[in-house]
């Protein structure tokens, strides 16, 4: 039975993670890179330099003594998102909205301390967030405040768009968008919903929440599919100049939508999973393969990369199973 459905996913084209890690990250991603996708600080400093735009950074703090004073040192903003430089899936982050005689405010209306705030600091200095367990720095950066676009389809929190792109292509996306069970975090290992995207127009497709395909977000009630995704294109073209930034072959774009800034990349994965897979009911495998049998003048410009994704992977040239 087991070896059955193998093969029926294998036929479906559906990606698993042995194929990826064997076939795609170790030829497509070189080690030596991975630390400028891992280190936050690191991809905001080669994202400026390339002029591809990002939440405004307000402070990093490296060392322990660096922590008394901080909030003298943000000089009064109101708002922030704090994070660990190497965290992942979402751990550590906190998203202060205001600040209050007490201490801070998160966007779930929890008040944080200023104590309390500078010990979760102080953890994640200590690399209990960072993915190898190593010592990590602190980064403050500025609140994003959605586009209203995602109103209806997002309890609080920040919803975000992950595109995969492999060989500088954009092959997948989908948007990932928070819920009471993740906490309001978009993080589908937290519980948030993650529904597919039309790369051709931008248009939500079919969604899963923990594994299960759903057709309405869990809270709010709202029909998942058939959001256009503002600015899409442009958002297609910002993954695609990633390549460039990253210099790896398989990657994982997160974006977010501003309400005044628009696309705003907020990091990269190196190793993105693979449940975009089931948000979008298709597979990730023959896609790759489209991209390694394109033409070589396809991976002239980012704008090439970005216009032959638009129109090979729009959803009437792909069915559900690839």
């Amino acid at each position: 039975m087991i070896l059955a459905l193998a093969r029926q996913l294998r036929n479906a084209g559906v990606l698993g993670i042995n194929r990826r890690n064997a076939e795609f990250l170790s030829r497509c991603n070189p080690r030596a890179l991975y630390p400028r996708v891992d280190d936050k600080v690191l991809t905001k400093q080669l994202a400026g330099a390339q002029g591809i735009p990002i939440p405004r950074l307000l402070l990093v703090i490296e060392r322990t003594a660096e922590i008394r004073g901080f909030e003298e040192r943000l000089q009064g903003t109101q708002e922030f998102a704090l994070k660990p430089a190497r965290g992942c899936q979402g751990s550590g982050i906190v998203l202060i909205t205001k600040r209050v005689q007490a201490g801070f405010v998160t966007t779930s209306g929890e008040v944080i301390s200023p104590e309390d705030l500078a010990y979760h600091i102080s953890s994640i200095l200590s690399g209990i967030f960072s993915l190898a367990g190593l010592a990590d720095r602190a980064i403050l950066e500025e609140l994003i405040h959605p586009d209203p676009v995602f109103a209806a389809l997002t309890y609080r929190g920040v919803p975000d768009i992950r595109i995969v792109v492999y060989r500088g292509v954009p092959v997948m996306g989908m948007i990932r968008l928070p819920t009471r069970a993740s906490d309001g975090k978009a993080n589908l290992h937290r519980g948030a919903l993650g529904a597919g995207i039309d790369l051709g127009r931008g248009t939500t497709l079919s969604a899963v929440c923990r594994d299960r395909v759903v057709t309405h977000h869990p809270d709010t009630g709202a029909a998942v599919r058939g959001l256009l995704v503002p600015h899409w294109p442009t958002m297609l073209h910002l993954a695609a100049r990633c390549y460039e930034l990253a210099g790896l072959g398989y990657l994982g774009v997160d974006l977010v939508l501003d309400e005044q800034r628009g696309p705003l990349l907020l990091e990269l994965n190196a190793r993105p999973g693979l449940a975009i897979q089931l948000a979008n009911e298709s597979g990730l495998l023959e896609r790759l393969q489209r991209v390694d049998a394109a033409p070589g003048r396809l991976f002239e410009s980012a704008e090439s990369r970005a216009a032959w994704a638009m129109e090979t992977f729009q959803a009437s040239q792909v069915s559900v199973t690839e």
